[in-house]
């Protein structure tokens, strides 16, 4: 709409300067009739420049009037018919550089006029106002005309473009009305992820929604597993409560607050597991990576300050964590505990990105926490990581074992490995996801 305003609006003006340009090619043969024909300055008519001037009313009129006489002297065409035109006023229409006025008059019969008129100085042969007019339903009809073909054109184009638009929305966007059954189908229990073929725009929700879908199976797993072993952990303290109680033993009330600080100790290790397995699975969570380690390093460094160990941070800034800060804490806590156990003059951790992967997978960094303490062999690695839970937790630390690192670690898509430190102790080695 507003292009067609727009267009019409210079359709308009390039119709009214058409126009004025044609009046004025009569404007100039009556100037010059003027100027070189003393028949005219003695008060005659100029010839003829054009018959439809010698027409009565046929909306072409043109008008003399010398200026410089007491009672002004007029002479008009044969169209005005004993009529005349009115002068165009001073402030409404407009003047070029060459003195020519323009505008809209009202003519015989009360009928719109185009006029253009000029005022020219014959020094003593007179001054002279000439004027040219022409009936304004040309202007009208030739604006209308292009006006209802702008319209017909820009209807046809309104109708190309819905229908094109439609066409779009139908078609363009339906590889997400696919992804919206397939959604659908798996809150029925018709399916288990997304399948099918999509365009590269749309491709990388699907993924992230089988994704998403993926990290709630495991999560709800992980639960059922961490169940089932925590049942499987309270069999063997109930069956000696019952086996001491069936024996009407001396000994049951001991026996029963031995295997019940036995059992809550269980219920404990693996409310730790499944808390820290939930919150793996949580979606939307990134830790900045240095501040957290910095945190801890501080922290060990006061709890390790009698045995002066020193520890260094090699860390990028604006690495983050593809998780939440407490795991984050707990993983790097934990390994920065046992090799602040073990170091003996110095820790270095370090976190490095590992090069974007060329799917649609997971980016990750990895972070090594070395010491120069005695080390551990092969045999040794492998056995600490299996019984993790056994190693000292006396002493300040995070509260988990190595499993639980193993754990927690693999929840999140990563891993811990153990190997030999260039420092002559243990490095451990921790892959994690990062945003």
């Amino acid at each position: 709409m507003v292009a067609g305003l727009g267009l019409s609006a210079l359709n308009a003006r390039s119709a009214e300067a058409n126009f004025d340009e044609q009046l004025g090619v009569y404007l100039k043969a009556l100037i010059a009739n003027v100027a070189t024909s003393g028949e005219e300055q003695q008060g005659g008519a100029p010839a003829v420049i054009d018959p439809q001037f010698e027409l009565a009313f046929s909306g072409w009129y043109w008008q003399i009037t010398r200026l410089d006489l007491p009672r002004p002297e007029i002479h008009t065409s044969h169209s005005l018919f004993a009529t005349q035109l009115p002068s165009l006023g001073d402030d409404d229409p407009h003047q070029d550089h060459k003195g020519v006025r323009s505008g809209y008059v009202t003519g015989p019969g009360d009928k719109p006029l185009r006029m253009i008129q000029r005022e020219i100085d014959d020094g003593d042969e007179g001054r002279f106002l000439v004027q040219v007019a022409a009936n304004a339903d040309v202007i009208e009809t030739q604006i209308e005309r292009f006006e209802y073909a702008l319209a017909a054109t820009f209807l046809i184009l309104a109708v190309a473009l819905l229908g094109s638009t439609a066409l779009a929305v139908r078609f363009g966007l339906r590889p997400l009305r696919v992804l919206r059954e397939g959604v659908a189908a798996i809150r029925r229990g018709e399916a288990e992820r997304i399948s099918g073929d999509f365009p590269q725009d749309v491709a990388p929700l699907a993924g992230e929604v089988n994704l998403l879908l993926d990290a709630n199976r495991a999560v709800v797993q992980r639960a059922r597993t961490q169940v089932g072993n925590l049942a499987h952990a309270l069999k063997t303290p109930l069956s000696v409560i019952v086996n001491e109680a069936d024996a009407n033993s001396p000994t049951l009330s001991d026996k029963v607050r031995e295997q019940a600080d036995v059992m809550r100790r269980q219920v404990s290790f693996y409310l730790d597991r499944a808390r820290a397995a939930a919150r793996a699975g949580a979606a939307g969570a990134a830790t900045e990576i240095k501040p957290v380690i910095e945190q801890l390093v501080r922290t060990f460094e006061k709890v390790y300050r009698e045995r002066a160990v020193a520890f260094v941070v090699e860390i990028p800034d604006g690495l983050r964590f593809r998780g939440e800060s407490q795991d984050l804490t707990d993983l790097v806590g934990n390994l920065l505990d046992n090799a602040g156990k073990w170091a003996r003059e110095r820790v270095v951790i370090r976190a490095v990105s590992e090069p974007p992967p060329s799917d649609a997978g997971r980016a990750f960094f990895v972070a090594t926490i070395d010491d120069d303490g005695p080390g551990l062999g092969e045999e040794e690695r492998q056995e600490a990581l299996q019984r993790g839970r056994r190693l000292d937790e006396s002493r300040p630390g995070s509260g988990l074992g190595l499993s639980i690192v193993v754990d927690v670690a693999a929840a999140y898509g990563g891993s811990l490995k153990l190997e030999e430190s260039p420092l002559g102790g243990l490095r451990a080695t921790l892959r994690l996801p990062r945003l």
